[in-house]
């Protein structure tokens, strides 16, 4: 099942795996304001997704291991995820504590928890696996670009940090027992369940793809109010 999904999404993927975002972060040429800003939301990000998991890991009727490995891979994206954004956290000498959520970590962010909240176990599996398995996907793609590029160019040590985490054999396993959790709960999904796993799997790759636009574009709330005395004086 997990394989169909990504086979459905591979148009998607495709693009998101030459996103300028992570192209300019493998050549050296992303601005370390925009890793910055894009390390700020992922950190909002991961407690949303850490909850995630462990509500999926206390689900009634879900099998004592895999309620135990999903305890594990929330603990995994709170301590070990999270500690590379605090060594990056603590080089810039920034406190990202009180941080707003940009547009597209709301948006992501509701989604998931909405469908973890409120659908099966196994829809919220499937909204969760573009994070596991797009991330250990770009990941590979990156180090194999920064392979091809050799010394040719230079780059941020922050920016190799985070793609040793992402293309690491560590997470590799993780995302292949995620995966393997998502195909035993297709298993005895019916028909519909099964759609609504292909839909959120779908959305989340969208949302994966949205996360990284926003880091390439700074994207700011609207200033509404501003806005609207700016229109009030043109008038």
């Amino acid at each position: 099942m997990a394989q169909a999904l990504w086979d459905e999404a591979s148009s998607l993927i495709s693009v998101t795996e030459n996103h300028p975002f992570l192209v300019a972060m493998v050549d050296g040429t992303l601005p370390v304001e925009n890793f910055r800003y894009y390390v700020i939301q992922d950190a909002l990000y991961l407690k949303d997704f850490a909850d995630c998991l462990r509500r999926l890991g206390d689900n009634a009727n879900v099998d004592p291991k895999e309620s135990k490995r999903l305890h594990d891979l929330a603990k995994g994206a709170e301590e070990d995820e999270m500690a590379l954004h605090r060594g990056f956290f603590d080089k810039w000498g920034i406190d990202a504590t009180n941080a707003e959520a940009m547009p597209n970590t709301v948006l992501y962010t509701s989604y998931m928890v909405r469908i973890v909240a409120t659908k099966c176990h196994a829809e919220g599996l499937a909204v969760l696996l573009p994070c596991f398995w797009v991330y250990m996907h770009v990941g590979k793609c990156m180090l194999k670009l920064r392979e091809d590029l050799g010394d040719s160019v230079k780059r941020p040590p922050a920016y190799d940090a985070w793609i040793d985490m992402y293309a690491g054999d560590e997470f590799e396993r993780d995302v292949k027992d995620y995966i393997a959790m998502c195909d035993n709960a297709a298993k005895n999904a019916d028909e519909s369940t099964l759609k609504s796993m292909r839909e959120h799997f779908m959305m989340s790759c969208k949302l994966e793809h949205m996360f990284w636009d926003q880091a390439n574009d700074l994207m700011k709330w609207p200033d509404i109010v501003a806005e609207s005395c700016k229109g009030d004086k043109d008038e």
